[in-house]
């Protein structure tokens, strides 16, 4: 089987049309392109993207998080709905984490759908725990949002954790046809 790669970096203003097209097709325009703008800026935000040549370097998915004291507070996961249940989310997730390990955070945390169980299972498959409820959190229709947090990425037995992961993030990618760049 080919396998069509796929390379995750980091974002910049570039990127910032694909990066409001893919945020009006997941989230109906969930930030302005002035919040976009300032997250790219910000030396305490990460924002990575997705790409393949297979798709003409189209933006497949992003991630963001914030670096809040010892806090990566990740903000978006976003994957391009033709590309959902494909090793995707999974791949960006751990990328997210990794960079915040090298950033020297010490935990993980977000706030999802209590509805989404797509991506609940994903973060609780990559350790995520429930860590309370924000009441009538989304405003588009007063949904709750639950707090999941990871806690202990800096200590130096995650270091194997991560190395689970990113050989369960490599499976899942192949599986779908995908392989993930070597990047240095």
């Amino acid at each position: 089987m080919n396998l069509f790669e796929l390379k995750i970096q980091s974002l910049d203003r570039e990127h910032l049309s694909a990066i409001l097209e893919l945020d009006k097709a997941c989230f109906g325009g969930l930030w302005s392109r002035e919040g976009y703008q300032r997250e790219l800026d910000s030396p305490n935000s990460e924002i990575q993207g997705l790409f393949s040549q297979k798709t003409g370097e189209k933006l497949l998915g992003m991630g963001c998080f914030w670096s809040i004291l010892e806090e990566a507070h990740i903000t978006i996961l976003a994957i391009d709905s033709q590309y959902h249940r494909q090793g995707m989310g999974a791949a960006l997730l751990y990328s997210l984490i990794k960079t915040a390990r090298d950033r020297h955070l010490e935990r993980a945390t977000l706030e999802v759908r209590a509805s989404n169980q797509a991506a609940i299972a994903l973060y609780e498959k990559f350790g995520f725990k429930r860590a309370g409820t924000r009441r009538r959190y989304y405003q588009d229709n007063g949904e709750d949002a639950l707090i999941l947090w990871l806690g202990g990425i800096h200590k130096p037995e995650f270091s194997e954790t991560l190395t689970n992961w990113e050989s369960i993030v490599l499976q899942g990618l192949r599986k779908s046809g995908w392989q993930l760049a070597v990047t240095s």
